[in-house]
C-alpha cells in the first residue's frame, strides 16, 4: 500500500469515526472468506458496515474523534463494525458472534462512552431505531383507534335503543 492510499484510508476512517453513532471492535481470527462475506451481508442488512482495519492507520484515524479512547483495542487481527443507528452494528456483531466463535467482540464505543464486550452485548439487546419508531407509531395510533371506537359506541347504542323502542311501539300497535 503506497503512501497516498494510506492517507486516503486514514482520511476515510477519520470521517467515519467523526460521523458514526457506534463503533464495535472485534477480532476476526480464523474467519473464512465465506463467513466474512456472510457477516458483511448481515451487517449491510442491519444498516451497518464491517471493515477489516490496519491497526496503525486506524489509530491515526481515531485521533481527534469521539472514539479516540478505543486506540488500545487495535492489536492483532482487528475489524470494526459501525453504523449510524446506535444499536445496529452491536446487534449484528453479537448475533454473528453467537453463531461463530471466530468473531470475538473486544469492546466499542457509543460516542464518547466506551463499552466493554458486555456493554456491547447489552447494547445489542436494545430495540433498534426502526423498532422504536414502529412502537412509537403504534402507541400514537392506538389511542386514536380507541377514541374513534368510544365515539362510535354511544351512537351505535343510541341507534339500538331507538330501534328497540320502535320495535316495542310496533308490537304495542
Amino acid at each position: 500500500m503506497d503512501r497516498s492510499s494510506k492517507e486516503e484510508l486514514v482520511a476515510h476512517f477519520h470521517e467515519v469515526f467523526s460521523r458514526t453513532s457506534v463503533v464495535v471492535v472485534t477480532h476476526y481470527t480464523g474467519l473464512s472468506v465465506f463467513e466474512a462475506t456472510k457477516l458483511r451481508r448481515q451487517m449491510r442488512d442491519a444498516g451497518a458496515s464491517f471493515k477489516v482495519t490496519k491497526n496503525r492507520l486506524t489509530r491515526l484515524a481515531l485521533a481527534g474523534t469521539p472514539y479516540e479512547a478505543l486506540q488500545d483495542l487495535f492489536v492483532g487481527q482487528t475489524a470494526i463494525a459501525y453504523s449510524d443507528d446506535p444499536v445496529a452494528a452491536a446487534k449484528a456483531s453479537v448475533d454473528f458472534a453467537k453463531a461463530n466463535e471466530k468473531l470475538v467482540i473486544l469492546g466499542g464505543a457509543m460516542g464518547e462512552t466506551r463499552l466493554d464486550a458486555d456493554g456491547v452485548k447489552a447494547l445489542a439487546t436494545m430495540p433498534s431505531l426502526d423498532e422504536l419508531r414502529g412502537k412509537l407509531v403504534g402507541l400514537i395510533q392506538a389511542p386514536a383507534t380507541k377514541v374513534a371506537g368510544v365515539l362510535q359506541a354511544p351512537a351505535g347504542q343510541l341507534a339500538r335503543v331507538m330501534a328497540a323502542y320502535g320495535a316495542k311501539e310496533e308490537q304495542a300497535s
